[in-house]
C-alpha cells in the first residue's frame, strides 16, 4: 500500500452511508406498511438497507486494491492483518450489545427473561463471530437474529466469508474468471430480486437467508474486485494525478446520488415486486458501481496540503466502522422504549429521542474510535510484526 495512493474518497463514501444505515434503523419500527400484495413492509427511507451493498462492493474493491498484487503473502498474515482491522471493534459492540441487553431488562422481544447461561453463550457467540440459529438458547431477543446482541454484526459475519474466500480463491483467479464468477452470481442474485422485489435477507438464517446473504456479499465483492482490476489497468496507461481539482466536487455528487437515491419509497406497483426490484438491481449493478468507479478516479485529494475538506472526508472515513458497530445496541434500547415489536407511536411524536439517539450513536462512535480502536490496533499492529 505504501506504493499506492490512498483513496480517500472510497473512505469517505463508506461514512456516508454508514450515516443512512443509521438514519435508515432510526426508522426502522415506524411508519411501516405492507405493499399491497407482496406481505413486503415498505418505510421511510426504504432502500436505506441498500447500504450494505454498498459496504461490500466497496470493500471488494478496496481488498483488491491493497492485495492483488501480493500474492506471496501467506493466508495466515493475510488473515492477522484483517483481524487486526475489524475485529477490535467486533468486541467492543459485543459489550455494548450486552450492557444495553441488560440496562434494557435482560428479556427478549416478548417479555420472557434470558437465562446466565444462554446470555453468556449469546455474548461469546458474539466475539468469536459465531452465528445463533432460530429457537437457539443464545436467541436472546427471539425473533431469530444472528447476532441478537448487535444484529448489523451478520454483514461483517459474511464480510469474514468474503474475505477467506478471497485469500483463498478469487485472488488467484484471472480476470476472466472473476468476471464469470461475478456474471453467475448476479444473474442468480437478480433473479431473486426480481421475484420477491426486497434485498433485505441475510441477518436469520429463516428461510434460506444464509445462502441468499451469503450471495448478497460475494455479488458485490465480486465485482468490486473486478471494478479494481479494471480501474487498475486503465491507471497503469497513465500517471497518477497527485492532486485533483475535482475530489469535493465528486465526493459531493457521489453523496448526493446516494442520499437521493435510497430513501426513494417503494418503486411501482406493489402487486408487482419485480418493478421495486428491478429499482434494486439498478442500484447495486450500475449506480454503486459508477460512484465507486468515480470516487476510485477523484480519490486522493492533496496528500500534502490537507484540506478542511480532505480532513472531513478522513474523519468519515474513519468513523464509519465504529459507528456501524456500535449504533445498534442504541436502536435496541430506542425500540424497546416504544414498546416493540407492538409501536403504536409515529415517528413525528418522538422524533426528539431519535435525534438524541441519532447523535449518541456518533458521539459513542467517536469515542471508541480515538480511545480504543485506533490505539489498540496500533499496538496490535506493532506487536504483531
Amino acid at each position: 500500500m505504501q506504493s499506492k495512493p490512498h483513496l480517500l474518497l472510497l473512505d469517505a463514501l463508506r461514512g456516508v452511508a454508514a450515516l443512512i444505515v443509521l438514519y435508515f434503523h432510526c426508522f426502522e419500527c415506524f411508519g411501516y406498511e405492507i405493499a399491497e400484495g407482496t406481505g413486503l413492509y415498505t418505510q421511510h427511507c426504504d432502500h436505506g438497507y441498500l447500504a450494505v451493498d454498498f459496504f461490500f462492493l466497496l470493500s471488494g474493491f478496496v481488498i483488491a486494491y491493497a492485495y492483488d498484487d501480493r500474492q506471496t503473502m501467506g493466508f495466515g498474515t493475510f488473515a492477522k492483518r484483517r483481524l487486526i482491522r475489524l475485529h477490535p471493534m467486533v468486541i467492543a459492540g459485543a459489550v455494548i450489545g450486552l450492557a444495553c441487553f441488560l440496562i434494557d431488562g435482560g428479556t427478549d422481544w416478548f417479555g420472557n427473561v434470558a437465562t446466565p447461561g444462554n446470555l453468556a453463550l449469546a455474548f461469546f457467540m458474539t466475539l468469536v463471530m459465531l452465528p445463533v440459529f432460530p429457537g437457539w438458547g443464545a436467541d436472546v431477543r427471539g425473533n431469530g437474529e444472528m447476532f441478537p446482541l448487535n444484529g448489523p454484526q451478520w454483514s461483517l459475519f459474511f464480510e469474514y466469508i468474503g474475505n477467506i474466500i478471497y485469500a483463498l480463491l478469487l485472488r488467484c483467479l484471472s480476470t476472466r474468471a472473476l468476471a464469470c464468477i461475478t456474471t453467475v452470481c448476479g444473474v442468480v442474485l437478480g433473479a431473486h430480486v426480481l421475484q420477491i422485489g426486497y434485498l433485505g435477507e441475510g441477518w436469520s438464517f429463516v428461510d434460506n437467508g444464509f445462502v441468499w446473504g451469503l450471495l448478497r456479499m460475494l455479488f458485490p465483492y465480486a465485482l468490486g474486485m473486478l471494478i479494481c482490476r479494471i480501474f487498475l489497468t486503465k491507471k497503469a496507461k497513465r500517471e497518477a494525478e497527485a492532486c485533483n481539482p475535482s475530489f469535493m466536487i465528486t465526493f459531493m455528487a457521489c453523496s448526493a446520488a446516494l442520499l437521493v437515491l435510497l430513501p426513494v419509497p417503494f418503486v411501482g406497483d406493489p402487486a408487482q415486486p419485480w418493478q421495486n426490484g428491478l429499482y434494486i438491481l439498478f442500484l447495486i449493478m450500475l449506480v454503486f458501481p459508477a460512484i465507486i468507479w468515480a470516487a476510485a478516479c477523484a480519490g486522493t485529494g492533496d496528500a500534502a496540503h490537507p484540506t478542511l475538506g480532505r480532513r472531513c472526508c478522513n474523519f468519515l472515513g474513519e468513523l464509519s466502522y465504529p459507528l456501524y458497530i456500535v449504533h445498534y445496541p442504541l436502536m435496541y434500547m430506542f425500540y424497546r422504549y416504544h414498546g416493540f415489536p407492538n409501536v403504536t407511536c409515529t415517528m413525528a411524536d418522538v422524533w426528539p429521542m431519535a435525534v438524541a439517539t441519532f447523535f449518541g450513536s456518533i458521539v459513542l462512535a467517536t469515542l471508541f474510535l480515538y480511545c480504543y480502536d485506533k490505539p489498540l490496533r496500533r499496538w496490535l499492529s506493532k506487536t504483531a510484526k
